[in-house]
């Protein structure tokens, strides 16, 4: 009896754990405030457990995310950008706020972090 009890709270913890955790899986879209003004941001985001790959799309193009991971309700990866030959990161890191909204900071060097929320894209 004691067994199948302790079985059934495992099975219990693992579903909650999974529960848990947000599906950013898909194409979302946000409006992001710069210094050149209001600029649209397409990402699709593939998720495999806690590895995150995908695309930002951005005025310049696309670009391949990287470092992407996962962790319950929190994403976070980096977009790798050339600009005149310099290379440099834009990190973002971002919490689900409900099913279809993430909340983002976003980082470039040592410039202020900027915040935007991101929306789901319907089918």
């Amino acid at each position: 009896m004691f067994k199948k009890l302790a079985f059934a709270l495992v099975l219990f913890a693992f579903a909650s754990v999974s529960a848990m955790a947000a599906d950013f899986n898909g194409k979302w879209t946000a409006s992001v405030e710069t210094p050149r003004g209001t600029q649209t941001i397409a990402f699709t985001f593939h998720v495999d457990g806690a590895k995150l790959t995908g695309t930002v799309t951005t005025p310049r193009g696309d670009m391949d995310i990287s470092d992407g991971k996962i962790d319950g309700d929190s994403i976070s990866f980096a977009q790798v950008m050339n600009f005149n030959g310099n290379e440099f990161k834009i990190l973002y890191t971002g919490k689900a706020d409900g099913a279809d909204s993430i909340k983002f900071t976003r980082q470039m060097g040592d410039r202020p972090a900027n915040e935007f929320t991101a929306t789901r894209v319907k089918p």
